[in-house]
């Protein structure tokens, strides 16, 4: 009986009112409403614990593979730096035509720009470039 009459009295003092507030909720993702400063720790977070590796990338090169493709650079830069010595060196030429591996580089110097065009022959595509050209005016 007493731990009744103690149980009851505990129960009593206890017995007040309840404080609650509203639960509210703040998504973290940008894509969902979230802070879109978040995204970047998202991306990485998400890069990090991806074990995926796709079986048809091809990431290990041979040195054959490697020293091809530094070669074919160097090449280009070789032939861009003639083709730029042409247009804009010392003795500028007006017009000219460069053949290589497959690609046609013509350029034609006019009063206010140079025109480059590049030929692909393997696609038939042309891709034009205007470079204008900087008169000293004194």
């Amino acid at each position: 009986m007493l731990k009744v009459v103690v149980s009851t009295l505990a129960l009593a003092c206890l017995g007040g009112v309840a404080h609650a507030q509203d639960l509210v909720h703040h998504p973290i993702s940008p894509t969902f409403g979230g802070n879109p400063f978040n995204s970047a720790h998202i991306l990485g977070t998400a890069n990090a614990q991806n074990d995926y590796r796709d079986p048809s990338a091809t990431s290990s090169s041979s040195q054959a593979d490697i020293f091809a493709r530094q070669l074919q650079s160097r090449l280009l830069s070789a032939l861009s730096s003639q083709l730029v010595d042409a247009i804009f060196g010392e003795n500028p030429q007006e017009s000219g035509t460069i053949s290589f591996g497959g690609q046609t580089i013509d350029f034609v110097r006019g009063l206010e720009e140079v025109t480059i065009n590049i030929f692909t022959e393997a696609t038939g595509e042309t891709t034009t470039i205007v470079v204008p050209t900087f008169v000293d005016v004194n």
